[in-house]
């Protein structure tokens, strides 16, 4: 038998990247101001944060247009949202008080 903390995904449980991965969970691709925003940070804390979702494999990147007019959008991967969903079934076992 295992602990639901082994299915917990260390690049995913950091709050502000949780949080992330559920607006990308949510959408079909999400850019920067709106996640910005939403989340309430400042750019660099979300460029550091994508950027980990990023190298991880979790997250795509597009840009479009230069300089003041561009926007990045950020889409979930494949890989991103079966990890996002491993991670939520190990906290819904965790605060269930369930086993694996």
């Amino acid at each position: 038998m295992s602990s639901p903390l082994t299915d917990l995904d260390a690049v995913i449980h950091a709050p502000k990247r949780l949080a992330a991965m559920a607006v990308l969970a949510a959408s079909s691709g999400t850019d920067f101001v709106f996640l910005r925003d939403h989340l309430q940070l400042s750019d660099s804390d979300l460029s550091k944060q994508m950027s980990a979702l990023r190298a991880a494999g979790y997250v795509s990147v597009s840009k479009s247009g230069h300089g003041r007019g561009s926007t990045t959008t950020y889409t979930i991967t494949r890989t991103g949202r079966a990890a996002y969903r491993r991670h939520r079934q190990a906290l819904e076992a965790l605060l269930h008080g369930e086993r694996s």
